[in-house]
């Protein structure tokens, strides 16, 4: 099974810029896009043999996410379940035979940690909820989760300390989130490769010059780390700030 997540800064704006082609060239089984900033129907998102699921935010042109699946899933729901969290669009709950998938495009603590607070109260509900989904069933997340976890993990360590993405209290929750039972895939294959990025500023040339962050994710159960196969980050593929990823599962139909 071939899973990809991509957040596309802008659906309306990356169909411009070869997201069909894109899309079928990568071949996903279930594709997650972060980020969507539309309603369901603004924009012509269809592809034969899918089946796609949209949560917008209450915002227009803000935020959202959207799930297009090639396998019938059992059921799909929107959000944490918590009134305060699910006004902005950020997540959706595909369930499948083996697993929960979660797409989600976790808030940003914003310029001068501005959003902090309600970044932290999101992060408790958010690993509250897959926990939840997780004494029923192995889950799957995926998605923008704006944080790199480890130094390694940008290109610029020292001077973001303090930055939005980088603080010690969002790298924290990212370190109980996973010490609540699940793994990061991309670390457990690769725990010592540098240079390894999934999003660019758009400013200095960032991308060019490949001064980036890991901010994009696919963490599972650990029951599930065993089934990875391989997960691929690719910054060869344009379009958005983020590079898409894949996520590829052995014995998993």
């Amino acid at each position: 099974m071939k899973l990809v997540t991509w957040n596309v800064n802008g659906m309306r704006a990356i169909l411009k810029k070869g997201f069909n082609e894109i899309f079928l060239d990568l071949d996903a089984d279930v594709f997650c896009v972060q980020e969507t900033k539309m309603q369901e129907g603004q924009a012509d998102v269809a592809f034969e043999g899918y089946t796609s699921y949209w949560n917008s935010a209450v915002k227009k042109g803000y935020s959202g996410t959207a799930v297009l699946t090639r396998i019938a899933p059992l059921s799909v729901t929107y959000g944490i379940g918590n009134q305060e969290h699910d006004n902005e669009g950020r997540v959706i709950n595909v369930e499948f035979d083996d697993f929960f998938l979660v797409n989600v495009y976790t808030p940003n603590s914003q310029r001068e940690l501005a959003r902090l607070d309600y970044r932290m109260k999101w992060e408790n509900a958010f690993r509250n909820h897959l926990l939840k989904l997780n004494r029923n069933k192995n889950v799957i997340v995926c998605g923008d989760l704006n944080v790199a976890h480890n130094e390694i993990d940008l290109a610029n360590p020292s001077s973001n300390r303090k930055n939005a993405g980088f603080s010690d209290e969002e790298r924290s929750k990212m370190t109980e989130l996973l010490g609540a039972g699940f793994t990061d895939t991309f670390r457990y294959l690769y725990p010592d490769k540098t240079d390894a990025y999934t999003w660019w500023s758009y400013m200095f040339n960032a991308r060019a010059n490949n001064v980036g962050w890991r901010i994009d994710y696919f963490i599972v159960s650990d029951a599930l780390k065993d089934l990875v196969e391989d997960c691929i980050l690719r910054p060869d593929i344009f379009g958005s700030d983020h590079c898409p990823v894949e996520l590829i599962l052995k014995n998993v139909v």
